[in-house]
């Protein structure tokens, strides 16, 4: 999809299959963006001191232990309230009660630009165009599953009205409470005050359909409950779960929920997440087209060495109609954000077309996640960032990827392939994916690893405190709702008031960087790690495009960590080097009937006395998958090497003769 409100998704159907496309999504489309671009009016102000409070009274009111009632929401929302603003799932409140009807009828209108060819290979034709079309009218409650509209029915257990439990905190986490209960009734067992007693319960508020995924929500839950947990939530208030190691639940009680068991099928997932097979098409058109992925042999043929994680602009229905399309792109994994629930698509082996850079999309895995990246005050729940770091570490065991921000990349970090693709390029998962909180959940949290003098930083803000303006959420120029960002502005000086530095990839014409929150031009994402150029006062200035990029980085606030790393420079004698977005072999590497892909620099130069944080050491590589039949499928490798390089927000390569490496 492209550059704007749609970037997850990767690409779209051919140019002449476009028509096919929308008709196969017009009914699909029951459930675009479940949005809000700002907290609807008469959310409540935060209580300070009250929240902790009112989810004990709630737990004592319904027989519910306290436990289970913090753990089932700390699942789902990190007990945040989002001003009143729901999930992209419609889910409002501490609780996740889901209003998808509401919800839908309060989305702003969805907008879209961009250009990005998923597969990102010349060697056969570009695969852009086609939307999933908008509804023309919102569903009825009938037409959901019951998953995507709990509300109403925590509205008729309770009898609060529907609209307090959308925006006042309190109401919201006594509909929890009663929604808890009420399962716990239906499975005939008695409202135990052992929290053990309720993981059929806690299954059942997962609202999944298939064993699998109820059993592993609840076992979250648990998890939660036997390890503790406490934070400040978004209203300011501390809440805190006390550790209760010893808790082991009655598993057993799944089974008269009588749910689906899971679908069969040939999955590559962990036992710790559940995941089903919705395969995508591998079909032949005629005239040589065909869809939507390549087949591959990885880790024989070539290795697999980045995990990309995307957002897909879409719902889940939607989503899965897409990637089932032939006519469509592909990619390995979609995620549901309700439940964290995973569907694969791609046999591992296989190159899915997701990135838009054909080298990024030969060496990586590409994971979707429900969500949407101009929907600041839409979040993504707990359950799908755990599900998905899960995934990613199972991912990366199994492929000795490094969990870092040079492997485990954005959308949004993926280089256009030459020159004239870098405007093209999607921006998912934009500046509002909780980096830092995904690298605690894969066990690799991002902390200082060198001193004051360090040579090298990492980005690191406080995702709740930092809260940058960004523009364009909901129409150009205007400013997005107030929310927490894991990324920090590059400024041309060390002031808030200096322009902004300039990408003349993204604007060959010279113009600054932009607050819009499509624009990666002036932005280094949590995780991101730069060599430092100069520091003055509470500013820290890295090499970033060629160019010295200031950042406010106070002592007492730090919005970055100093860290070790290995950098390089020019060696000695180049005034510059040039930079690409990807690695391929020199001309004397390719066989026969193989054409010769260019080796062609982005407007880019890193100069002399620069120096940037160094990611992998790669051969130059090409996999010639240009047609169907795969039986003449090559991989190309050569002699010339490339260092992988943070050089902006994006990531990128020069070639290893050109440099020298050192440790900063």
């Amino acid at each position: 999809m492209p550059r704007s409100t749609s970037p997850g998704l990767p690409g779209s159907a051919p140019r002449r299959r476009a028509p096919r496309a929308a008709g196969v999504l017009a009914c699909a489309a029951l459930l675009l963006p479940l949005l809000s671009a700002a907290p609807p009016a008469g959310a409540e102000a935060a209580e300070p001191g009250a929240l902790q409070d009112q989810f004990a009274r709630a737990a004592s009111r319904h027989g519910v232990p306290e436990s289970v009632l913090l753990a089932v929401s700390y699942l789902q929302s990190r007990w945040d309230a989002h001003g009143g603003a729901p999930s992209v799932s419609g889910g409002y409140g501490p609780m996740h009660l889901t209003d998808a009807v509401t919800a839908l009828t309060e989305a702003p209108p969805h907008h879209s630009e961009g250009t990005e060819d998923a597969r990102g290979d010349s060697s056969r034709g570009v695969r852009t165009g086609a939307q999933a079309p908008r509804p023309a009218a919102v569903p009825s409650a009938s037409a959901l599953p019951a998953r995507l509209r709990t509300l109403e029915r925590a509205s008729e257990l309770s009898g609060i009205p529907a609209e307090e439990l959308r925006t006042r905190t309190a109401a919201n986490i006594e509909g929890g409470a009663a929604l808890l209960a009420a399962a716990q009734r239906a499975s005939g067992r008695p409202a135990s005050t052992d929290p053990a007693d309720w993981f059929g319960a806690v299954a059942a508020y997962s609202g999944a359909d298939d064993s699998a995924t109820a059993a592993t929500y609840a076992g979250d839950v648990f998890d939660v409950i036997r390890s503790g947990a406490s934070r400040t939530t978004d209203s300011g208030q501390v809440v805190s779960l006390a550790a209760a190691p010893a808790v082991a639940p009655d598993t057993g009680q799944l089974a008269a929920l009588g749910l689906r068991p899971p679908a069969d099928g040939p999955v590559e997932c962990p036992r710790t997440v559940a995941c089903e097979w919705i395969p995508a098409p591998y079909e032949e058109f005629g005239d040589g087209d065909y869809g939507n992925h390549d087949k591959a042999n990885r880790p024989a043929s070539q290795s697999i060495d980045y995990i990309v994680i995307h957002d897909t602009e879409a719902t889940w229905d939607v989503t899965l109609q897409l990637v089932q399309d032939p006519t469509y792109v592909s990619w390995q994994y979609s995620l549901r954000s309700s439940d964290g629930h995973v569907a694969q698509h791609l046999a591992l082996k296989d190159v899915g077309w997701h990135a838009g850079n054909w080298f990024v999309n030969a060496k990586s895995v590409g994971l979707e996640h429900e969500g949407f990246l101009t929907a600041p005050d839409s979040w993504y729940t707990e359950a799908m960032y755990r599900s998905s770091a899960r995934l990613v570490r199972h991912l990366a065991a199994r492929y000795g990827i490094p969990l870092d921000r040079q492997h485990v990349l954005g959308h949004d970090n993926v280089p256009g392939t030459v020159a004239s693709t870098i405007a093209g390029m999607h921006t998912d998962p934009g500046p509002y994916w909780d980096w830092a909180h995904y690298f605690e959940l894969l066990g690799r949290p991002i902390t200082p690893s060198a001193g004051p003098r360090a040579g090298v930083v990492t980005i690191r803000p406080d995702y709740g405190d930092h809260r940058p303006v960004y523009t364009g959420c909901v129409s150009a120029g205007e400013a997005c709702a107030p929310h927490g960002s894991g990324a920090v502005r590059l400024h041309t000086a060390p002031s808030a008031d200096a322009p902004l530095v300039r990408d003349i990839g993204l604007r060959p014409g010279g113009q600054d960087s932009t607050t819009g929150v499509n624009d990666t031009g002036a932005r280094a994402s949590t995780g991101q790690s730069y060599a430092v150029a100069e520091r003055r006062g509470d500013w820290t200035a890295v090499w970033y495009l060629g160019q010295k990029a200031w950042f406010r980085n106070p002592v007492k606030e730090p919005t970055a960590v100093n860290a070790r790393g290995l950098v390089l420079t020019p060696r000695e004698g180049l005034a510059s080097v040039p930079v690409y977005g990807r690695a391929y072999p020199e001309a004397s590497a390719y066989p026969a009937g193989v054409p010769v892909q260019a080796v062609s620099p982005l407007p880019y130069a890193l100069l002399a006395g620069q120096r940037y944080v160094v990611g992998d050491r790669t051969p130059g590589e090409y996999y010639f998958a240009p047609v169907f039949d795969s039986s003449g499928h090559t991989v190309v490798r050569g002699q010339e090497e490339y260092y992988q390089i943070q050089f902006g927000h994006r990531v990128a390569f020069v070639k290893a003769t050109d440099v020298r490496v050192s440790r900063a």
